[in-house]
């Protein structure tokens, strides 16, 4: 959690966004860290955990981190729990609850509500792309 906690200062000190940071640990070993960078990079997809995915993923040279464990400052918000699972990520440690994070401004919760309209359009052109996918044997993840 210390190599965490040291990502989120980074993280602060130099103004790339919310105090958040995190490391990905493989049998005792960090293999992957980030910090969050939604302000630098102007995108909200760029959480401490989404940052620390991308970096072990390298390292590993695979998106499965399976038996893999995530160590973060704040509680994964639902955007980076649904990563986490994707990754496979087998354990994770947080520091700070969603309460914290509310009573310094982030309100990690209120992603869960709807702020968009869907509408399906297209399907049978989008259907034949999971077609040609299963013809040629694309890999699952």
């Amino acid at each position: 959690m210390q190599e965490a906690i040291k990502e989120a200062e980074m993280g602060i000190k130099n103004a790339h966004g919310g105090p958040f940071g995190a490391v990905i640990v493989k049998k005792g070993r960090i293999v992957g860290r980030g910090h969050n960078t939604v302000v630098k990079e102007n995108d909200a997809t760029c959480h401490a955990e989404i940052q620390a995915i991308r970096d072990a993923s390298k390292t590993l040279r695979s998106f499965n981190l399976n038996g893999c464990i995530l160590y973060t400052t704040g509680r994964p918000c639902p955007m980076c729990k649904a990563a986490l699972k994707w990754a496979k990520i087998s354990k994770v440690y947080y520091g700070c609850t969603y309460a914290d994070a509310k009573s310094i401004g982030f309100d990690e919760m209120s992603g869960n509500s709807k702020n968009y309209t869907e509408k399906q359009i297209e399907r049978k052109s989008c259907k034949e792309l999971y077609t040609e996918f299963t013809i040629k044997k694309g890999k699952i993840y």
